[in-house]
């Protein structure tokens, strides 16, 4: 018996030919976009050496500090799904002009703020702002270079710029606070992120603002969001990743801990079993998605480099400062091979069509192994930075940036077009959210030790957390090794199957139905009464 004919509007869900444009058109975007991404990352590094000063000036406690960065965090994390659904539903145009845009101008207010509440309250939409624009933005990279190797270099050039925001932000913070004023670190993000903004309403196609997921020229593009599935999976989001941050500091044995913990493990459960009712072309993660050819792996495998990049700042900085009384620039600077590295591995993009994603990704994942071997076994005395950290910085700023830059590369190529914004934030959901259970762990870990080993003076509580990150990079390499299957490596970009184009086109007839009907029920009404 054969399938049945996909109705017309099955042609939506499915890439059409996509626009040539100049190869100088094609690097002006990705020179806006990256610079979108680099903004994003040194708006959150920057702070990390004015968070004392930010104490004094807002009267922010000790304890509170540590909201200056998680309520970016927070929000940026949460929000990047249902940026990605808009992306994908209205226009990753319109997404990522209104992300930037927001966050200039946010920025520009930040850097005046004196009041703590509303600086915290501006740092949250700060990161509602900067989720719009992930997503948005390697959705039109993916649109902008549709052929595999030039998609592979930009998403590489994307990825490395993020990576050497977050070092830069660091030393370029370090040296506002310590020659001019904290308030400058904001500032440059406004002076940057507004022209970007502007340009971009200029050098992004037109047809880049037209949507392909319009069912039905009646129904309203709202409609097509998963409203429900959305606002539970954000509510999760937003509880749990407030539990991991509040956990590290006040206890995980606490009821403000505990409770917003198992409310979201709840909702996150409650979320999943939604997806499967809501019609497909309707949900924020379809069910199809996660079976999708080595989807499943890549997600895991994007839940670590932000992590390690994260756990190495915050270790480092605080070690380097408060026990070795290093200065903030020089904190910064030694900091700096990390980004170098990250840099130059994600610029390796293209050789994700010479070789297997799964081999540069275990590569990756064993230099990073390697690394964590080297921070655990020295780098509690100056002296071991030359001998220990410097070889492990590099190598694991390349490890990570391979891993990171050829798992968004491989997601992308198995996952169709027409979902790469969804795809996007999901990806850059997984690495926030390994960066925040991640670090929560590692913090755990390290504070524990350092209660019966000499305090966080000594090196044996960082020691063990990094063999602990060790353990992490190890199931990495055995998942990879036995789970990615290279079957459909450096094939064709899928589309929706059959089954699913029929499903997805009959669901939408069905809504068109309904619209009509109630159309014809309103001109009937008009009729009667006339």
């Amino acid at each position: 018996m054969s399938s049945p004919a996909p109705g017309p509007h099955a042609k939506t869900l499915v890439d059409g030919p996509p626009k040539r444009l100049s190869l100088i058109h094609k690097l002006v975007l990705l020179l806006l976009f990256s610079f979108a991404h680099f903004l994003q990352a040194f708006s959150d590094a920057a702070l990390f050496p004015a968070i004392p000063l930010l104490e004094v000036s807002t009267g922010i406690t000790g304890t509170q500090s540590a909201w200056i960065i998680s309520a970016f965090k927070l929000t940026f994390a949460s929000f990047l799904l249902i940026s990605g659904r808009i992306s994908d539903v209205y226009s990753p145009k319109k997404a990522f002009i209104a992300g930037v845009s927001v966050l200039g101008i946010l920025s520009i207010g930040a850097g005046f703020v004196s009041n703590k509440i509303a600086f915290i309250a501006l740092r949250s939409v700060m990161g509602i702002a900067a989720a719009l624009t992930t997503p948005s933005a390697l959705t039109l990279l993916v649109h902008v270079f549709p052929e595999p190797l030039e998609q592979a270099r930009a998403i590489g050039v994307f990825g490395g710029c993020g990576a050497f925001g977050n070092v830069l932000g660091l030393l370029i913070g370090a040296v506002l606070v310590q020659y001019i004023s904290y308030h400058w670190a904001f500032w440059i993000v406004a002076i940057i992120a507004i022209p970007v903004a502007f340009t971009c309403i200029l050098a992004i196609p037109p047809e880049m603002a037209k949507s392909k997921n319009r069912a039905h020229p009646h129904i309203a593009k709202w409609k097509s969001l998963d409203l429900i599935g959305i606002f539970v999976l954000t509510a999760a989001l937003i509880l749990f990743i407030y539990a991991l941050t509040s956990g590290s500091a006040d206890g995980w044995a606490t009821a403000g801990v505990l409770t917003p913990l198992i409310i979201s493990i709840f909702l996150i459960a409650g979320f999943f079993h939604w997806e499967t009712i809501v019609p497909a072309h309707k949900a924020a993660i379809p069910p199809r998605t996660w079976f999708y050819n080595n989807f499943a792996v890549l997600f895991g495998s994007a839940l670590v480099p932000i992590f390690w990049l994260t756990s190495v700042f915050i270790v480092f900085t605080t070690l380097w400062q408060d026990v070795f009384h290093w200065t903030i620039i020089s904190t910064a600077v030694h900091l700096l091979p990390i980004g170098v590295a990250s840099f130059i591995a994600s610029c390796t993009g293209s050789l994700s069509r010479r070789f297997s994603p799964k081999w540069i990704i275990l590569t990756g994942y064993f230099l990073t192994a390697m690394s964590n071997i080297l921070c655990a076994v020295g780098g509690g005395r100056p002296e071991d930075y030359w001998t220990y950290i410097f070889p492990a910085f590099i190598i694991g700023g390349a490890g990570t940036s391979l891993a990171y830059t050829h798992t968004i590369i491989a997601i992308f190529q198995a996952t169709p077009a027409s979902m790469a914004g969804t795809v996007g934030a999901i990806i850059s959901g997984a690495l926030e959210f390994g960066s925040a259970v991640g670090l929560a762990a590692f913090t755990s870990i390290q504070t524990s030790v350092e209660a019966t080993h000499g305090g966080p003076q000594e090196y044996y509580g960082r020691a063990a957390a990094f063999w602990f990150f060790l353990g992490i990079a190890l199931i990495e390499i055995l998942s990879l090794s036995y789970f990615y299957q290279r079957a459909t490596d450096h094939g064709p970009q899928p589309i929706l199957d059959d089954y699913d184009v029929v499903k997805v086109s009959e669901e939408m007839s069905n809504e068109n139905d309904e619209v009509k009907n109630d159309t014809l029920t309103v001109k009937e009404s008009r009729s009667l009464a006339v």
